[in-house]
């Protein structure tokens, strides 16, 4: 059961959400998040593209409820901070794969969660009524588990995807997100929609806090803010960079045999010291 300092942290994570736009950045492990946090944010989202990568695999609903539950873990103990993880589509169809997958979750530490709508990378779709139902086995989940207070983001993957025409997509996420809040969602998650115009009408029209998936190309945080959006998360994105340093820097040693790649990394003690001799 989810004791004090737990439920203070989903309060926190709740709070957050009540005013201006909450940004953050995504962990895949507890080195990533430890540094995130070392930055100044006030909460982690965990990335599962980025978590799948790190156990060599692809993204895309490939790894276990047990596998992913496993890294939550250490992310939550890398920090102080509250923790909200991806947990892709719930590792099963029904509501009780999804009850399953938060009851976990919970377990872990962690004081949030994104579910997908998705069955699988590229669609289709659970229906908007499947999808209430697997919501709500995860609202009461929390209940069951002891914390009420962990926010569900509800994603959809109606943009990210391009389901239907681009016409009704609004109209069909407006649809989804009536459902999922009166199913308990707390928030809507829709990566894949960077078009600002649509982006303040959803905000508009959405009962929900608007979440988006930003990066390059994509409005920055003032813009999206000012267009109504409560929460902005960028993915893989930071994991993505971090690969493409590490074969920067190998590439230049491999080749010139220089290190100018490496000349603005952390120092090794501030590295070391963000961690405890004794994790147990």
């Amino acid at each position: 059961m989810a004791g004090t300092t737990q439920k203070a942290a989903a309060e926190k994570l709740r709070a957050l959400h009540a005013a201006g736009v909450l940004v953050l950045p995504n962990a895949w492990d507890a080195g990533s998040a430890a540094v995130i946090a070392l930055a100044g944010a006030q909460a982690i989202a965990t990335t599962s593209g980025g978590i799948a990568w790190s156990l060599g695999r692809s993204d895309g609903q490939h790894l276990t409820r047990a596998e992913m539950i496993e890294r939550i873990h250490p992310i939550v103990a890398a920090v102080t901070i509250p923790v909200t993880a991806d947990i892709e589509g719930g590792y099963g169809p029904d509501p009780e794969d999804v009850a399953l997958t938060v009851e976990g979750v919970i377990a872990a530490g962690a004081v949030g969660v994104n579910i997908e709508d998705s069955r699988a990378p590229g669609g289709p779709l659970f229906n908007p009524a499947e999808q209430a139902a697997r919501i709500q086995a995860a609202r009461a989940a929390t209940a069951s588990a002891g914390l009420p207070e962990l926010f569900i983001n509800a994603r959809t993957d109606v943009f990210l995807y391009g389901i239907g025409v681009p016409q009704v997509r609004l109209d069909d996420v407006l649809t989804r997100c009536s459902a999922y809040a009166n199913a308990g969602a707390d928030g809507l998650f829709v990566p894949g929609l960077t078009d600002l115009q649509v982006i303040t009408d959803l905000a508009k029209a959405s009962p929900l806090p608007v979440n988006v998936m930003a990066g390059p190309g994509a409005p920055v945080v003032a813009e999206l803010a000012a267009a109504g959006v409560r929460r902005v998360s960028i993915g893989t994105a930071i994991a993505q960079e971090a690969y493409t340093l590490a074969k920067r820097a190998a590439a230049e040693l491999l080749t010139t045999g220089s290190y100018t790649q490496l000349e603005q990394a952390l120092d090794f003690s501030t590295v070391n010291n963000m961690f405890t001799a004794d994790r147990s």
